[in-house]
């Protein structure tokens, strides 16, 4: 019964909330908005409503737009040499889990020397210390999938090394958070799909995770249960505002579990696959190895009853048995029409696996120090063969 519980982020839920960003407490007076080099974000007019928010409140404001769907190392460097070429007071990610990731990142280096990847802890990083608080982020988003408004983590590719790794410290944890589903009724319906089974997993993982603990599991079972029951009908109907703030509430509380407790290998898998195919969208690739992972370990029988309670979360009220998991999941993403993916869609061949593996162990290799049961290289390798299609 050992736990700790730290979360500092003021979530600020609900439909309408953008409309209260221009009453909230502001770090500064001058802030860099980071977005997407994509055309969503300001033909959906949400980039005019926060720049009008802010004028309300006396805030000034600098534009970066050129993140990707998997955020590059040199759009960091950038962005943070925007930052502080500006005198920003503060970052504003706005938009999904890459801009978000991104301003978190921006923000360690507005105020830290050096380069970002001389502070990540895996891989080819240096693990230095932040020393230099960094600038104070406000997260906005736009889509359900990563959690990163609940949470301190970033996940950046050093994009001539092909190293796609996850970072975070408590001083990057959001100053605030808004979440509001009324932003999140544009999202294409693969992409609602891919984002919910994200978030799906970030509380899966967790629940399974070594380090999982009875707040953890709190939240995880909650976040299950909301997706299994909502996420169908936000992908068949993107304008069911109901099935949308179950789902954003589901993804935010998974940003909790992975602050409480953590991703397992699951994660390490796939970013292997997305660093060397920046056009796989992280869900879409979660997805592609999820019924090959969880039937390892539904076979492990190292975590039973936690795969039998996840699988009466999503759905399945007489499961029995560990594969009832499996069961369950495969029957949503039939639902969400996402159970046919394929890797070799998106560039993948069945010859790169073993080294897209030996990237998993290089970059975030200590996911698999936490997963319930052992992965040895041979059932990974495993893993990504049963799942390649």
């Amino acid at each position: 019964m050992n736990f700790s519980f730290y979360d500092p982020v003021r979530i600020l839920f609900g439909r309408g909330q953008l409309n209260n960003l221009h009453l909230q407490n502001f770090p500064g007076k001058k802030a860099l908005i980071v977005i997407s080099a994509g055309k969503s974000i300001r033909q959906n007019g949400y980039l005019d409503r926060v720049e009008k928010q802010l004028d309300m409140a006396g805030i000034e404001h600098v534009i970066f737009d050129k993140i990707l769907p998997n955020p590059i190392l040199s759009h960091v460097t950038e962005g943070a040499k925007v930052a502080r070429d500006n005198r920003c007071d503060f970052v504003i990610g706005l938009g999904g889990g890459s801009s978000i990731d991104s301003a978190k990142a921006i923000a360690v280096m507005a105020t830290n020397d050096g380069n970002f990847w001389d502070y990540v802890g895996a891989g080819s990083g240096k693990g230095k210390p932040v020393e230099k608080k960094p600038l104070p982020i406000i997260a906005i988003t736009t889509t359900a999938g990563t959690g990163t408004e609940a949470d301190p983590w970033m996940v950046i590719t050093k994009e001539d090394t092909d190293e796609k790794i996850g970072s975070g410290w408590d001083s990057t944890f959001p100053y605030f958070s808004i979440v509001d589903p009324e932003l999140m009724l544009t999202v294409p319906p693969a992409l609602t799909a891919y984002q919910g089974f994200d978030a799906l997993f970030h509380s899966t993982e967790g629940y399974i995770n070594v380090t999982a603990n009875v707040i953890s599991d709190m939240f995880a079972m909650k976040s299950i249960e909301l997706i299994g029951a909502n996420l169908a009908e936000a992908v068949a109907n993107g304008n069911d505002i109901d099935a949308r703030e179950n789902v954003a509430l589901a993804n935010t509380l998974s940003g909790i579990v992975e602050s409480l407790s953590g991703c397992t290998s699951e994660h390490s898998l796939e970013h292997a696959l997305s660093a060397f195919h920046h056009n796989l969208p992280h869900g879409a690739g979660l997805i592609m190895i999820s019924k090959a992972y969880y039937t390892f370990f539904a076979k492990s029988g190292a975590c039973d009853e936690k795969l039998i309670a996840m699988a009466k979360g999503l759905g399945k009220k007489d499961a029995k048995e560990p594969m009832d998991f499996v069961e369950a999941l495969v029957d949503l993403q039939k639902k969400c029409g996402v159970d046919a993916l394929k890797m070799s869609d998106y560039g993948i061949t069945k010859d790169e696996l073993p080294e897209v593996f030996k990237n998993a162990r290089h970059t975030m290799g200590g996911l698999f120090n936490v997963d319930p049961a052992v992965l040895s290289d041979e059932d990974c390798l495993k893993i990504y063969e049963e799942s390649y299609r």
